[in-house]
């Protein structure tokens, strides 16, 4: 059993086969778009910063409805390690940050760290806490500390360090506190092009580490329609890009997760509540 998850032994023979045969993350990824009507979306993030949720935003109701999604199907909160399939314990999400909306301010990787049964308040509260611990400090997070001491190693044996480090990993032997640090172990990594006022991006995964799904999303955008009594309507959407790790599971079971995800921004008021149930992946 790893540190983070255990081994999946239960799945169909084609899946146990596939990673031994698309061995890296990045010849396994699958590209798809998307977009989501924001209309309830928009009227959600207002009531929740009247009930004192100060910034509460499109970025904590991504989160929300992720770890909501994941609480439902689980099958993608699952990773590859050492050509095997394994299924999660936690829900990770990861965010590079700035501490300024500069060129030349620094920036971090954050990881938060979610229960299945999280609502919205919950992910707002754990996640601003993280960026406001980052943003009000002079201090450096442990992961830049880490990554200060790697680069000062010289070239050819820091080749030979991160050789290593590979290895470890391949065989689950990294240390936890190393993993937990890693911006490349998670659940999913997100990223707001809509914060820079751009589309978003198709952003590769990571052939080190072992996380299965980066999520890019835009800026908000309207579009008029007419219906069908010939009335002309305006909406709001927001588009996003996902690249996803196919070994883990099917196509079937990516879109039933991601619309599961884009059903909740049509109803994002049950994340006001725990799930009813949470469902457990296989053995």
């Amino acid at each position: 059993m790893a540190k983070d998850g255990y081994k999946i032994k239960s799945l169909e023979p084609m899946n146990m086969v596939s990673p031994f045969i698309m061995v890296n993350r990045t010849g396994s990824s699958n590209y798809f778009t998307d977009r989501i009507d924001i209309t309830a979306a928009e009227e959600y993030i207002r009531k929740k910063r009247k009930e004192g949720l100060k910034g509460f935003g499109m970025l904590h109701l991504f989160l929300a409805a992720y770890v909501r999604t994941v609480s439902q199907r689980p099958g993608i909160n699952r990773f590859i390690r050492g050509q095997r399939v394994y299924a999660r314990n936690n829900i990770e999400i990861e965010m590079t940050i700035k501490k300024e909306l500069k060129l030349d301010s620094p920036e971090t990787c954050i990881k938060a760290e979610y229960e299945p049964t999280a609502t919205a308040d919950e992910v707002y509260l754990v996640f601003n806490k993280l960026v406001d611990e980052y943003k009000n400090t002079s201090n450096e997070s442990n992961f830049d500390n880490v990554a200060k001491i790697l680069k000062y190693i010289p070239g050819i044996l820091l080749k030979f360090v991160i050789f290593i480090l590979k290895m470890l990993d391949y065989f689950g032997l990294l240390p936890r506190f190393l993993t937990k640090l890693s911006p490349f172990h998670g659940s999913l990594f997100i990223t707001s092009m809509g914060s820079l006022g751009i589309p978003p991006i198709y952003h590769h995964l990571y052939d080190f580490g072992n996380l299965p799904i980066f999520l890019s999303y835009g800026a908000k955008y309207e579009e008029s329609k007419m219906d069908k009594d010939g009335n002309i309507t305006t909406h709001k959407y927001i588009d996003f890009c996902v690249v996803t790790d196919e070994r883990i599971c099917d196509g079937h079971y990516y879109a039933s997760a991601f619309k599961y995800l884009k059903s909740i921004f049509s109803h994002p008021e049950i994340l006001d509540n725990p799930p009813e149930s949470v469902v457990k992946d296989i053995k």
